[in-house]
């Protein structure tokens, strides 16, 4: 019970934490054109996002790929920029018009799993169960992942329904702020830059200090 512990909170601090900006913003462009009324819509959005992650975390904890973690880095925020610049081109918000966001959901989600992977990897104790590791790292991220959309829906609801936005202006607004911060990301990200490397090595300063954490759950 306490490894299901340890890993969920692992999962939901990987999504809910200053860090995790990334991951967050991806998630506002993909929700940016959404109300709460499509929370339906947005679910499967999320459950596309799953599938993808889902795939690459398998594959990469287990080492069956490799992909360079300085690439890896710069690529998630390059996803947020794609994303953020499809939303421009939306004029009419109906089902069949923002098609194209599942998607990107699941393929971007490909990128983001392998993210989690060179985290999830190094933490988890050779004597330990991977199936329930992965599922409780899984559980976490994903109820993390919901509580932020749910959160980007309430504002949008409030500025739109309540305050009157028009809700192209919203989106744009939106996609704009978040194009312009993943922007600088991924030029901060440049693969093999001085930037990228020493983002690496606090990840894993920091993932070291989890394993450590982790051994004390146990012995606890």
């Amino acid at each position: 019970m306490s490894d299901f512990t340890f890993y969920f909170r692992f999962g939901w601090e990987h999504i809910i934490n200053k860090s995790a900006l990334d991951h967050i913003f991806f998630i506002a462009a993909l929700a940016a054109i959404y109300m709460l009324r499509d929370w339906r819509q947005v679910l499967i959005l999320v459950t596309a996002f799953t599938i993808g992650h889902t795939i690459t975390l398998i594959l990469s904890t287990k080492e069956l790929i490799e992909i360079d973690s300085n690439l890896v880095e710069f690529l998630i925020p390059c996803t947020i920029v794609f994303t953020a610049i499809s939303n421009f081109f939306q004029k009419n918000f109906t089902p069949r018009s923002i098609r194209i966001n599942y998607f990107l959901a699941l393929f971007f989600g490909l990128i983001h799993g392998m993210a989690f992977a060179n985290s999830l990897r190094m933490i988890i104790a050779q004597d330990q169960s991977f199936a329930l590791s992965m599922f409780s790292f899984s559980v976490g991220l994903e109820l993390g992942q919901i509580l932020i959309v749910f959160l980007i829906l309430l504002l949008a609801e409030l500025c739109i329904r309540l305050l009157k936005t028009d809700r192209r202006h919203w989106v744009i607004f939106i996609s704009a702020v978040v194009f312009g911060l993943a922007l600088e990301m991924a030029i901060q990200r440049f693969p093999w830059g001085d930037g990228s490397r020493r983002r690496i090595s606090n990840t894993e300063h920091r993932i070291s200090n989890e394993r450590k954490n982790l051994e004390v759950y146990r012995l606890w």
